[in-house]
């Protein structure tokens, strides 16, 4: 796929970032290659290959779903500069 400067540009404006005519021109030669390359990677015969979320097979350890409050509640509040009754005290924000 080739893509124009008027492209670059369009996406550029919609990441929101600031580009000169200098790297419009780069850049145009930088994405077409990427949709290029991305385009070979459609050849590639996937029948039969499942999805898989790691390269090595193995099982994630399971754990009971409980909420608890995490048990470390006197070294977060260690860290506080007011505490009261378990609470962090802040300054007053809204009247």
């Amino acid at each position: 796929m080739k893509v124009d400067e008027a492209t670059v540009r369009r996406i550029a404006r919609l990441a929101r970032i600031r580009i000169d005519d200098v790297e419009a021109g780069r850049l145009v030669g930088e994405l077409s290659s990427i949709l290029t390359w991305v385009e070979q990677l459609e050849e590639v015969n996937t029948d039969g290959v499942e999805p898989m979320t790691s390269v090595v097979n193995a099982q994630i350890k399971m754990r009971q779903d409980e909420v608890t409050d995490g048990g470390y509640l006197d070294r977060i509040l260690a860290n506080a500069p007011s505490v009261e009754d378990g609470y962090f005290i802040v300054p007053k924000v809204v009247e």
